[in-house]
């Protein structure tokens, strides 16, 4: 209801609001559909998401708006099936599934973009736009996921300005053309994929730094700079953006998918240090959601509306930024444990001891394993715990010697710690390239990964029921953890060709999913919804509708 009734003020707000019409556009309201697999999952789960989806959704439009992932895409009149120029996928050998699905190609439709839109386009950004194919098909590929779709993009653009990127999207909204923004590539739910076609704005070449406020602590930059890069140009004044993410992933992608990473449990997510935005909404009216101040009681929070809309609300074009002191002494941790719920225990009892540890990461034994492999480490192959300590020497180690205690208490050992510069880097250089290590084990396989996320307290119940369904399965399966605040994954090898293979990787992660839905979780904690989490996020909506009820 009340999210209904938001709706309801924001359109008599004025006939004419862009958000109105960035709402009533798209397309993919009249498209969302839902689906769910009940194998090997918990069976009220799947019932009441199943039985209830039409009942609730006349309250949930804007739910489902948030939910649609990858394109801001609008209303398209004599709209015909199309393979748009398919890459060279075998449809008798792979499944072609619907945006609700984690199928292998996610199938779409397409209208046929005009000359005129073209000609306008080239106008508008001259030499930095494309019709290649080979750059088309490159845009139409997620760079780290197993999600594909039947089309790709039909023109892929460069901006270099906000005011070229309104131009743009006007001319996609005269022309009913959908439109994807992309940023990094380094999303891992399909996010970037081009199901219907259209227009690819590309926005890495707007990567300026626009203005730095040292006093204020606060940046403000272009969508296209990565995070490595701004805390490059950041180092020198003593400031750094918090958030850590996958490498080559840009502050506009980031922003999209209301990301974090390993140091969320100190600094929050991408909601807690974006101070304002400007955006470009669907209509090409460019819009700020909010001043630099730090703090404002003024009407809605569009900022964080935008956070996590996943480009299905506008594209971000300017992002003011949060930024935190260099710690003057930091301190890196790791343990290890006989079992995966001694480790998640560990990592429990030191948030409930009121340490205030920067990163507190798990990994499985499979996981370790595959470090070893990559790296010709030789680790002990057992659950392991790494932690990170910031403050001035003395509170770092005292920090340090406290949670030493903790593990001993939990069965831990092999307790070590690094004070040294580069070993710490070398450490978390392991942590942060585990995705890849992985595949060392399965160097022709995909992967799918999970990423729910629980209540704390859960977190060592949601990792043992799911180990027991990993480790019994053929397939290979690693863990790995931001144990700190209650964030799992899991990455599935497996051969996407094979049948029995992507059958088997749904059913783990619908697992995870439900099981975490099941303990007042979420389907994503930090990767976001795209194309792969579809039918999981409807289902999030349901059960937190249902457990309010209840309430």
């Amino acid at each position: 209801m009340g999210f209904s009734f938001w709706l309801a003020g924001l359109r008599s707000f004025s006939k004419k609001s862009a958000f109105s019409n960035a709402l009533r556009n798209s397309s993919y309201l009249k498209k969302f559909q839902f689906s769910t697999s009940q194998n090997n999952l918990p069976s009220t789960i799947a019932e009441k998401c199943k039985t209830q989806f039409f009942s609730w959704s006349s309250s949930l439009l804007p739910l489902a708006l948030a939910a649609s992932a990858g394109s801001l895409a609008f209303q398209s009149q004599n709209i015909q099936p199309s393979l748009c120029e398919p890459s060279n996928l075998d449809s008798r050998k792979v499944s072609i599934g619907r945006k609700s699905s984690t199928e292998f190609v996610v199938k779409g439709i397409h209208k046929e973009v005009t000359q005129e839109l073209i000609d306008e386009l080239k106008a508008i950004c001259q030499d930095n736009m494309t019709l290649d194919y080979d750059e088309r098909f490159y845009h139409g590929k997620p760079q780290n996921s197993f999600h594909k779709a039947v089309n790709i993009p039909d023109v892929v653009v460069f901006p270099r300005s906000e005011e070229e990127v309104s131009q743009i999207v006007k001319s996609c909204d005269k022309h009913k053309v959908p439109i994807v923004p992309y940023g990094g590539a380094t999303s891992i739910e399909g996010h970037t994929l081009s199901p219907n076609g259209g227009v690819c704005i590309d926005m890495t070449l707007m990567k300026r730094v626009k203005a730095l406020h040292i006093e204020d602590m606060d940046v403000v930059v272009e969508p296209g700079i990565g995070w490595m890069e701004l805390n490059e140009y950041l180092e020198p004044y003593g400031l750094f953006f918090p958030l850590d993410p996958g490498p080559g992933a840009t502050i506009g992608g980031m922003c999209a998918t209301r990301c974090s990473g390993s140091l969320a449990v100190r600094y929050g997510t991408m909601r807690d240090n974006v101070i304002s935005l400007k955006v470009v909404l669907a209509n090409g009216d460019i819009v700020k959601t909010a001043s630099r101040a730090r703090k404002s009681a003024a009407g809605y929070d569009l900022t964080r509306l935008m956070i996590g809309s996943e480009g299905t609300l506008g594209v971000v074009t300017e992002v003011t930024l949060r930024l935190q002191k260099i710690p003057e002494h930091s301190v890196v941790a790791m343990c290890n444990f006989p079992t995966i719920k001694d480790a998640a225990d560990v990592a429990i009892a030191t948030m409930l001891s009121g340490i205030q540890a920067s990163r507190v990461e798990l990994l499985d034994e499979v996981q370790v394993r595959a470090i070893n492999i990559a790296n010709a480490k030789n680790l002990p192959e057992v659950p392991t715990l790494m932690f990170e300590f910031i403050g001035t020497e003395a509170y770092s180690r005292e920090q340090t010697q406290i949670v030493q205690r903790i593990v001993s208490e939990h069965n831990g050992t092999d307790f070590v710690f690094a004070e040294d510069p580069q070993a710490k880097k070398e450490l978390w250089k392991i942590r942060k390239e585990a995705l890849w290590a992985c595949f060392t084990m399965e160097p022709n396989f995909e992967a799918m990964i999970s990423d729910v996320c629980v209540p704390l307290s859960h977190l060592a119940e949601l990792i043992s029921r799911s180990k027991q369904e990993l480790d019994a399965s053929p397939l290979i399966c690693v863990v790995i953890a931001h144990a700190g605040d209650g964030n799992f994954h899991t990455v599935i090898l497996f051969d996407p060709n094979q049948e029995e293979h992507r059958r088997e990787a749904e059913r783990l992660n619908q697992f995870m999913v439900y099981t975490a839905l099941s303990m007042e979780g979420t389907c994503t904690g930090e990767h976001g919804v795209g194309t792969g989490k579809m039918k999981s996020r409807c289902c999030t909506i349901f059960i937190i509708l249902e457990l309010s009820s209840n309430r």
